[in-house]
């Protein structure tokens, strides 16, 4: 989920550090040093504020690994050893220029950061599953991955995120509950599987709630960044805003075949990759665990792999697009219900694929997120994106 979906860039998230602010003084910043000039310190701070951080005699500089909340684990340092691109926690008092004279500053290296990402992005790829919530029973989760239906078993110990409605980066993802995950929700789940693929035993799960959408473009107002389309599943028109957030990829026309080939059951052959390679990691993008994510056959889900292949797939912008072309689109969805949409995955070059599945078959499902090697990936996580 990501390739951030493991923890975000370090110190980026307040409970992350629930230990480490129970004692903190009132006033402090999280963010990543992007100056050092003798004993102060610049700071990007996570609210978007620029900050000068003043590091005096006998301020408390300490290193923590990536993930850790407990502050007996952290390591003396010295002011030296914070590096341009270092994540840290400044606790300290507010002066009236609006700089911080620093008592305590805890340090997550931008090394260290980066290694645990890539540990979890792996992770991810190995251990994930993902797909669209067909029902909720308690502690147990139904998912369904093309035609492959998967148990997602949660405990006490699982850990939950929830998307809201205009990102589907995983820093961006804040704490969750089991309550909030209600059936049609898009999820990504990592975890032990059964032998069989059929089931997981969920470590931790990121999930939100997004609009799938598909069909012709009526009509684009390049001045208003939005479009107009039929969705063929609900034959409404909707209106969809693009934003600067907004993921726009266009499928390249061999690319765009074969999944037609594959969503008319007719094509069997391996998945197409970026550069024509091919990919190992299917049940990453929610392909049926157990089978390699390119075969093909009755039934099998398309939108699995196209989620995967996203974040390869070259760029695109809203002047690329013209009326008549179609589109696939993951949106949220600010008002239930509402005609309105705001574009978070938009993929163009799909013209095949509607064709071949015109009533808006679930093959054509397309995931917010995916666990390739980018992304709602690259953001700094290792997780979903």
């Amino acid at each position: 989920m990501a390739a951030a979906l493991m923890l975000p860039a370090g110190l980026a998230t307040p409970w992350a550090f629930a230990g480490a602010q129970a004692s903190a003084p009132a006033t402090r910043q999280i963010g990543t040093v992007k100056a050092i000039s003798g004993n102060t310190l610049t700071l990007a701070a996570d609210g978007g504020a620029q900050v000068s951080v003043m590091v005096a005699e006998g301020a408390r500089i300490v290193q923590l690994a990536p993930g850790s909340t407990d502050l007996k684990s952290a390591q003396p340092i010295a002011l030296s050893d914070i590096a341009v691109g270092d994540r840290i926690l400044v606790t300290g008092k507010a002066e009236d220029d609006g700089s911080l004279a620093a008592v305590r500053v805890i340090l997550m290296k931008s090394t260290d950061i980066a290694q645990k990402n890539e540990g979890e992005k792996a992770d991810w790829q190995r251990r994930g599953s993902g797909g669209l919530v067909s029902a909720v029973n308690g502690s147990t989760l139904t998912i369904s991955a093309g035609t492959k239906k998967i148990e997602v078993d949660t405990t006490p110990a699982t850990k939950f995120r929830r998307y809201g409605a205009d990102s589907v980066k995983f820093e961006d993802a804040m704490p969750g509950t089991l309550g909030q995950i209600q059936p049609g929700d898009q999820l990504r789940v990592r975890g032990n599987k059964s032998e069989d693929g059929s089931s997981i035993q969920a470590e931790e799960i990121v999930s939100g709630s997004f609009k799938n959408l598909a069909g012709t473009i009526a009509s684009i107002n390049a001045s208003g960044g939005t479009l107009t389309l039929k969705d063929l599943t609900t034959k409404k028109t909707m209106t969809v805003s693009v934003t600067s957030n907004s993921d726009l990829r266009k499928l390249p026309p061999e690319m765009a075949a074969r999944f037609a080939a594959r969503a008319r059951g007719g094509a069997a052959g391996a998945r197409p990759a970026a550069g024509g390679g091919s990919s190992s990691s299917g049940e990453a993008s929610g392909a049926t665990p157990g089978r390699e994510a390119g075969a093909g056959g009755p039934g099998h889900s398309a939108g699995g792999d196209l989620s995967q292949l996203l974040s390869r797939l070259p760029m695109g912008s809203l002047a690329d697009l013209k009326v008549g072309d179609a589109v696939m689109i993951v949106a949220s969805e600010p008002t239930p219900g509402s005609d309105k949409v705001t574009a978070v995955t938009m993929l163009s070059g799909v013209e095949p694929i509607l064709a071949a599945t015109p009533s808006g078959a679930q093959a054509m499902t397309l995931s917010p997120w995916n666990m390739g090697g980018g992304g709602a990936a690259s953001e700094g996580s290792g997780g979903p994106q």
